[in-house]
């Protein structure tokens, strides 16, 4: 079971209580400083650290790493390496979405409402910033106070497989190379690798520092890969919305194959519906009534509580 690894939380979240928008904005604030940190600025004279911070800092929902804080402490850890092993999944993130966004990828212009990295500072720059990025998440990963040697090494073997040709990259790859006419299973599957890995990692990092049993680290796997079946189809719902409310361009998935593409709107939502049923039924069976992680998807769903909405109904 989950074991108390400090007796008082650094960022005002107590385990079992709801997290208000203020202890959120608290987390946030703490995040964007921690990156901030973790990418100092060189200025002008340095394009690659400057791709760097702008691909990383300020605008993103910061979904990850608020997940990974906030489901440890429903644990009840407040491990001072929680904020770095929550960066590192944020540079992570941050890494792949430069790489998506290349013209040889998915071609975008826009990405959270500003030019992507590669049309700011060019492909070549952007690509190296990509990888820098992947190489700082290992090292802020590796340095992290206060883990014990077994649980750093598990964490940086999760960083690495959730990276690699069976994560990541090998979700992209599905994304560009899938047939338009692919089964729902070969969707989910993309989506798993899109979304649900990175969410994956985040709630098992925060499990592994928290030093909870295998039945709660199971239990919420299972938790991140239903979220993340739910955010990515959120996503494709949202892809003909105008940029000014996505920050991203319209039109992304055009001629891929999607939930929404194949099964048209309505039964897309109920998909997603579904996806929130077992999210919340896997997270309780990982963290019981804890209501910290419930308020924090209910904000990323911008409804005040959709997991508990989709388990009345």
């Amino acid at each position: 079971m989950p074991t108390q690894n400090s007796r008082s939380s650094s960022v005002g979240i107590e385990a079992g209580h709801d997290s208000s928008a203020a202890d959120m904005e608290d987390i946030r604030r703490q995040i964007e400083e921690r990156l901030s940190q973790a990418l100092p600025d060189h200025g002008r004279a340095d394009p690659l650290t400057g791709a760097m911070r702008a691909a990383a800092l300020g605008t993103g929902k910061r979904m990850r790493p608020l997940l990974l804080m906030v489901v440890a402490r429903d644990l009840g850890c407040t491990s001072p390496a929680l904020l770095d092993a929550a960066c590192a999944v944020e540079l992570v993130h941050a890494a792949s979405l430069i790489l998506d966004d290349l013209p040889c990828m998915d071609d975008a212009k826009l990405r959270r409402g500003l030019p992507t990295v590669h049309r700011q500072f060019g492909e070549h720059v952007a690509i190296l910033a990509s990888v820098a990025l992947l190489s700082r998440a290992f090292q802020l990963l590796s340095q992290a106070p206060g883990i014990p040697a077994h649980v750093r090494t598990r964490l940086v073997g999760a960083l690495a497989d959730t990276v690699g040709a069976q994560g990541l990259v090998r979700g992209q790859f599905l994304d560009l190379h899938g047939n338009p006419q692919r089964s729902l299973d070969d969707i989910a599957r993309t989506n798993e690798l899109k979304t649900g890995v990175l969410l994956g990692l985040s709630v098992e990092m925060a499990a592994l520092i928290a030093e909870a049993d295998e039945r709660v680290l199971q239990a919420l796997r299972a938790f991140a890969l239903s979220a993340g079946q739910a955010f990515q189809i959120k996503d494709d719902l949202l892809d003909d919305a105008d940029a000014a409310i996505t920050g991203k361009d319209a039109g992304q998935d055009a001629g891929k194959a999607t939930f929404n593409a194949t099964l048209g709107r309505e039964r897309t939502a109920g998909r997603l519906a579904d996806h929130l049923r077992e999210a919340d039924t896997y997270l309780s069976d990982a963290i019981g009534g804890k209501q910290g992680t419930r308020s924090l998807v209910g904000t990323l769903f911008r409804n005040a509580s959709p997991l508990a909405a989709a388990r009345a109904s």
